[in-house]
């Protein structure tokens, strides 16, 4: 069988004893090839969970495994495989564009790295402000970098938070087909925390629902509709979010 691109057991985070955990005994299995949506309200444990994935918060308890390593005693052989993006998260602000590539392409120690950057800024439509510091960007512009600089090295496991946040229609649906397209020809896993129910229906073949750091509730977009008599995954997201009793499912 195929190593899977994240192997997550009984992963929780309490912050101080005594604390409700922010994560709360999260378990799943995402295979390769796949990308899975990470949603919840505020709170939900999203972040958190995003955080000790990618090695950077400690567990309580439970552990992870990513593309076949343990996080808590080998991370960097995984990270070296991963990336991940958040229009949250600011770039170096006096830095170019281009030269914040670089400094990720060093890090990640990228093969023909000219070559690489001038395929991210061709892609992703970076040209006309390449040469600018990133501080200086529009939030579309950011997140567009922010995106360019998590496909740098070709990750098997791409972690996004938010990632057409701030961007026009257009431009977002363009990404979506970007991130579509990537995962399609490199085969990569991609985990997608968003609040845009379209998005999600669009790239997500299952979506984990966390409540109070819990899933509550998974499945397919598709299953979830049904299962909730809905017609948009927002409504279900509304239903799960509000407590609202579930409709039955039919016979």
């Amino acid at each position: 069988m195929e190593t899977p691109a994240l192997l997550v057991e009984g992963l929780t985070k309490t912050y101080r004893p005594g604390d409700r955990p922010a994560v709360d005994g999260l378990s799943f299995t995402l295979p390769m090839g796949a990308t899975w949506g990470l949603l919840g309200g505020n709170g939900a444990g999203k972040s958190t969970t995003i955080a000790m994935l990618l090695g950077l918060l400690v567990p309580t308890s439970g552990r992870v495994l990513a593309l076949g390593h343990d996080m808590a005693t080998d991370r960097f052989a995984a990270l070296a495989r991963m990336n991940f993006s958040s229009p949250y998260i600011a770039l170096p602000h006096r830095l170019t564009v281009e030269e914040n590539l670089r400094v990720y392409a060093h890090l990640y120690d990228v093969p023909r790295m000219e070559r690489r950057i001038a395929e991210l800024v061709a892609d992703f439509d970076l040209g006309a402000f390449a040469q600018r510091p990133a501080g200086e960007l529009s939030a579309g512009q950011k997140t567009r970098v922010a995106l360019a600089k998590a496909l740098i090295n070709r990750p098997a496991l791409l972690l996004l938070d938010e990632p057409t946040a701030s961007l026009d229609p257009d431009t977002g649906d363009w990404v979506r087909a970007t991130l579509e397209r990537y995962r399609a020809d490199s085969g990569a896993a991609i985990l997608l925390a968003s609040h845009n129910m379209a998005e999600v229906e669009r790239l997500c073949s299952n979506v984990l629902m966390l409540k109070g750091g819990r899933v509550v509730d998974a499945g397919s977009p598709p299953a979830l509709l049904t299962k909730y008599g809905r017609d948009d995954l927002e409504e279900v997201f509304l239903d799960i979010a509000r407590d609202r009793r579930r409709a039955e499912a039919p016979a």
